[in-house]
């Protein structure tokens, strides 16, 4: 029998369902995309303020704990540090985030709404302004508020309170140990299928415009069928690869290339393009989109009734497919983003994938639409109902037009792969409860899956039934992300409470009895050796005769000893709750280069200042005890043990207390 992680609770009910879905659309594609766009209408039309409230209020939340107390939390425990450069942070988020879309409507959309009949009285000057205006809203902060909200509510559950890398995670405040039964279940089946069928839809669109753009190249003689099954064959296969690797290596590998090559692709249209037009629109483009920022957040168009068809096609299709992906994009964020501060996750999350949107969007979008009013005479225009082509066409009016091209279709390969290896990642994670290692052969059904069913239903013309199903999941799930928010206010107020609240103090006011002996230790030189002595001295004396008082009270507190670098912890065990450690280490500092050679400055070294630092079992900040007596640090660990148990008996800090936690994460 194959050995496996996949749970038997989300797998089988996840594969039921999908199949089901993924065989009508190829049997019925005609009749199952009638029947489920008659229900994505509806949805649009009837309940679009949903999705219209929903980013709103995503949108308000994330600026509101940017700037709140909130923001200096740690995804993780207090003393963890981020595990990827934050280029490469920044490049996977993008990668996972945008990917094959960046590339099919970086021409696409501003060409589409400049030539829509919508803003078709107008003039052409604020058609191409509108077009803009329009594109920056749909890729902006709002699309980012979506991912970067499960991205965050799923980092923030997993690494604070140890929880599975698992949407069921994020409702823990609401539904406590019930995450991990049939509740839990449903919500990871309805995240993978979400994902599942998001990711079959992107890449089979994907592989249309890779093939459009290998026919415009001559390097196939068409669009066949053989030549799409030839693309996803090898391409699902670099992804399969890829993802067998691991995020620290292909997925990372893949997406820093990937964004080197997109700047530089930028870069070059830029340079060759309209230069100044380009730099001057963006300008005005950004600034356009500041000051319509809060009319386009509520704007639902309901007095402008010829404007509302557009609106259900672009706007709230928009935000009900950024919503469809959150679970898979927030996913992969949250995999990678461990470490970092919620203020940091907000500021790059929704700020610099948006910036480089506009910036991408407007010389490509505002660079197609001068070559279409002053070189073209309308060419790019006639072209707007075939996305697929667009871009490919709009870099035949540049110079190195080939090389461009090739370059692109490079670029559109790399978004496939590490879209559809971040997504076999993703899904993985999901149908194993996030699994530590899972056998290869895993990876390699996931592959292979995402590949029989986007060729299957391209053939059939099931994609399109398959999107629809997908945008209908969008509405529940917004509503399942306002619970987000509901659960991480409910986390961050206990968080803030259980490391702030003073329960006792942490230092011991000096007295003047010592004061000798204190000067003798401020002046001595603080070498390892010296603080080494007093580690083995004065803490262990301390610890040794606390132990004896604590088995005098019926309390077993054991004494644990770490020699590199030098480490003594005193840690009282527990079955139900986590364990009481106070530790103290050799810890030390760089000294500035410019105290070495100050004579009056006694014990200084270019090596650099040792020191005895005392650390908890909980993480929270560190301090300096060098100057403690025996009988002081006895008092300081008992300050510390009777906070611990004032802790452990209020029912607010569950969350921070339970023994039940995924130490594999």
């Amino acid at each position: 029998m194959f050995k496996t992680t996949l749970s038997k609770g989300i797998f089988i009910p996840s594969m039921v369902f999908i199949f089901l879905v993924s065989i009508t659309s190829v049997l019925y594609p005609e009749l199952t995309d009638q029947i489920l766009n008659l229900i994505k209408n509806f949805i649009f039309v009837n309940l679009n303020w949903v999705y219209v409230w929903s980013v709103t209020l995503f949108v308000i939340f994330l600026v509101y704990l940017l700037f709140s107390k909130y923001g200096n939390i740690r995804l993780g425990d207090n003393d963890s540090r981020p595990e990827h450069s934050f280029f490469s942070w920044v490049a996977m988020l993008f990668s996972a985030g945008m990917g094959i879309g960046l590339m099919y409507f970086g021409v696409a959309e501003p060409m589409q709404h400049y030539s829509s009949e919508v803003f078709g009285l107008t003039q052409y000057v604020n058609k191409a302004k509108n077009a803009q205006l329009y594109t920056f809203f749909h890729w902006g902060i709002h699309a980012w508020a979506i991912y970067g909200l499960v991205g965050l509510s799923l980092s923030y559950f997993t690494y604070r309170f140890k929880l599975p890398l698992s949407l069921r995670s994020c409702f823990y405040p609401l539904l406590k140990n019930k995450i991990n039964g049939k509740w839990g279940n449903v919500i990871d089946v309805f995240a993978l299928c979400s994902t599942f069928f998001g990711i079959t839809t992107t890449l089979g669109f994907g592989v249309v415009q890779i093939n459009s753009g290998l026919q415009i190249l001559n390097i196939v003689p068409d669009t066949n069928f053989i030549y799409q099954i030839m693309i996803v064959a090898i391409l699902v296969s670099l992804a399969v690869l890829s993802a067998l690797t691991g995020v620290d290596k292909g997925i990372k590998l893949l997406s820093n290339i990937n964004v080197i090559l997109v700047v530089c692709l930028l870069l070059f249209v830029l340079a060759v393009g309209p230069t100044v037009f380009l730099i001057g629109s963006f300008t005005e483009g950004l600034g356009n989109y500041i000051n319509n920022f809060f009319n386009l957040t509520f704007a639902t168009h309901v007095y402008d009734q010829e404007t509302l068809p557009w609106f259900y096609d672009w706007t709230i299709l928009y935000w009900a497919w950024w919503i469809s992906w959150s679970p898979y994009v927030g996913l992969f964020i949250a995999k990678i983003s461990k470490g970092r501060t919620i203020r940091e996750f907000i500021v790059a999350v929704l700020l610099i994938p948006s910036l480089f949107n506009f910036i991408w969007m407007t010389v490509f979008g505002n660079g197609a639409i001068w070559f279409d009013m002053n070189v073209g005479k309308g060419a790019l225009s006639a072209l707007a109902g075939n996305p697929d082509a667009l871009m490919f066409r709009f870099l035949e009016y540049l110079p190195y037009s080939e090389i461009a091209s090739y370059m692109t279709i490079f670029i559109v390969i790399i978004f496939f792969v590490t879209s559809a290896d971040s997504g076999i990642f993703v899904m993985n994670s999901i149908a194993t409860k996030n699994a530590l290692k899972s056998p290869k052969w895993q990876t390699i059904l996931w592959g292979g899956l995402l590949a029989v069913l986007a060729l299957v239903l391209l053939n059939a013309g099931g994609l399109k039934a398959l999107q629809s199903m997908t945008l209908i999941t969008a509405l529940p799930f917004s509503i399942i992300m306002i619970l987000f928010i509901v659960s991480l206010l409910k986390g961050l107020s206990i968080d803030q409470s259980y490391y702030d609240r003073n329960f006792s103090k942490a230092t011991v006011p000096w007295s003047g009895r010592l004061w000798k002996d204190r000067l003798k230790q401020i002046v001595a030189t603080k070498d390892r050796s010296a603080v080494d002595f007093f580690i083995n001295t004065v803490v262990k004396e301390a610890f040794a005769e606390l132990q004896i008082e604590f088995a005098k009270n019926g309390i077993d507190a054991a004494i644990n000893y770490k020699t590199d670098p030098s480490k003594i912890e005193m840690e009282i065990k527990y079955d139900v709750i986590n364990n009481f450690i106070y530790g103290v280490e050799t810890t030390s500092k760089k000294v500035a280069t410019y105290l070495i050679d100050e004579d009056n400055l006694p014990g200084i070294q270019l090596s650099g200042t040792f020191f005895p630092k005392a650390y908890f079992g909980d993480t929270r900040e560190s301090y300096d005890i060098q100057y403690f007596t025996k009988k002081e640090l006895i008092s300081d660990i008992l300050k510390h043990y009777d906070r611990f148990l004032g802790i452990v008996s209020e029912e607010n800090n569950g969350m921070f207390i339970s023994s039940d936690s995924y130490e594999q994460l």
